[in-house]
């Protein structure tokens, strides 16, 4: 008969009982009972499924490194804002009319049909326009801003004090694209050009890395500059303050008073930060190309202005279309406080290009500067509906306006091979 453990019961005292009967005891060689080793064999048995069977956990305290809560919390805040999009209506195709610039319930994800045929027009160009720095050749600035005498104490200033604030600055709009904008504004077309854009304004500070190494520049001076000097730092601070409105993960669009904060966060950084704080330093580099120095630098300035301008225009466009869709937001008080940001960026430009000039150089001056900057500030203002606010100023630099306004045909100065042609037509004039 074979047998199992199965057939194994307990005995009266312990021991193993097999088919009902119970295994005579022995004595062993020291005269002690054993019963034919069943006991042994059990006990061992016992000790080997005790052993199978799951230990209680000891839990010993370990200090985590703590998780951020808010990369954590917008993270969420997003995916949140992403489902509940796409749960509204999640089963009916969108239409045009369910489409808005803030606030839209739409399914996010559907591009298409377009409501806003501008917004899908500029990411089309944006795209057309695409550039990479390492394609322009940085030689002759090598050698130039090497050599002795090449440039005056002055245009060097110039040179380093651009770079200085544009170095961060472009940094400073990527951030506030990404943790700020593209969250906020609900229209899959515009979030197509704010992704376009983000990813300039990461090809922008790659182009004045670029530059920056190339020259052999001090990196540590020219990227904090934006923290040691005054001129720069006033800039930057002044727009990071209304970053830091909307990056908060639980900041939500939906109320009057939310919507305005959104409201002047475009503002300041597409009619302020692009629309007026670049003018100077951009002026100040373009004329050094114009005058044959520094071209390679003044080349890759020149692409960026031609990015910028498009960024100034959307922004602009975007300002106005939520403006057209919520007209309570554009009272009295909004129209002051969006007259008074202008003015404030102006006059901070204007001391910028004062402390970049002390003395005229390179045919210009502080107070050319400031007669230009004003008449940007005219322009902006007029841009989103309100009055100029100095009348009768007039562009004393109207080669700016010929470089903005290029169309692209062919590649200027000849320096670009035939197969980068989505650069576009540049010309110093």
């Amino acid at each position: 008969m074979q047998l199992s453990w199965d057939d194994y019961q307990d005995g009266q005292n312990g021991a193993a009982v097999v088919g009902g009967l119970a295994p005579e005891k022995t004595k062993d060689t020291n005269g002690a009972d054993r019963t034919n080793g069943l006991e042994e064999r059990e006990e061992r048995n016992e000790r080997v499924e005790a052993a199978k069977q799951p230990q209680p956990r000891v839990e010993t305290p370990v200090e985590m490194a703590p998780v951020a809560p808010t990369v954590v919390e917008e993270t969420t805040a997003v995916v949140e804002s992403q489902v509940a999009a796409v749960e509204t209506d999640s089963r009916e195709r969108v239409t045009v009319d369910q489409k808005a610039m803030i606030n839209c319930r739409a399914d996010l994800n559907q591009l298409v049909p377009f409501k806003y045929a501008w917004a899908w027009q500029k990411y089309l160009d944006a795209c057309a326009n695409h550039w990479m720095p390492q394609e322009i050749n940085m030689n002759a600035d090598i050698m130039l801003w090497k050599s002795g005498n090449g440039l005056t104490e002055d245009e060097r200033r110039i040179v380093k004090r651009s770079l200085g604030f544009f170095s961060t600055a472009d940094s400073l709009v990527a951030n506030n694209l990404v943790l700020a904008i593209y969250r906020l504004i609900t229209n899959p077309e515009c979030r197509q050009y704010i992704l376009r854009q983000a990813f300039e304004e990461a090809i922008h500070t790659h182009a004045y890395q670029y530059c920056i190494e190339s020259l052999g520049m001090d990196e540590g001076e020219i990227f904090n500059m934006y923290h040691e000097v005054d001129s720069v730092a006033d800039k930057a601070s002044w727009a990071l303050k209304y970053t830091q409105e909307l990056s908060d993960p639980n900041f939500r669009t939906g109320t009057t008073e939310d919507d305005k904060t959104l409201l002047k966060n475009l503002i300041a950084y597409y009619c302020v930060l692009e629309g007026i704080f670049f003018y100077c330093g951009f002026t100040q580099i373009l004329s050094m190309g114009r005058r044959n120095k520094m071209t390679g630098t003044s080349e890759q300035f020149q692409y960026i202005l031609r990015d910028e301008s498009m960024h100034v225009n959307f922004g602009i466009d975007v300002i106005n279309q939520i403006k057209l869709e919520n007209p309570h937001l554009w009272d009295e008080g909004m129209q002051e406080l969006a007259k008074q940001m202008i003015l404030e960026g102006t006059e901070l430009e204007i001391r910028y290009a004062r402390d970049t000039m002390p003395r005229g150089v390179l045919g210009m001056n502080a107070n050319m500067m400031a007669d230009y900057l004003r008449f940007i500030a005219n322009r902006r203002l007029v841009q989103i509906g309100l009055e100029e606010h100095f009348p009768g100023v007039k562009n004393p630099f109207p080669w700016m306006s010929e470089i903005m306004d290029l169309k692209k045909e062919k590649n200027f100065f000849e320096t670009r091979v035939t197969e980068y042609q989505t650069g576009g037509t540049l010309s110093w004039g």
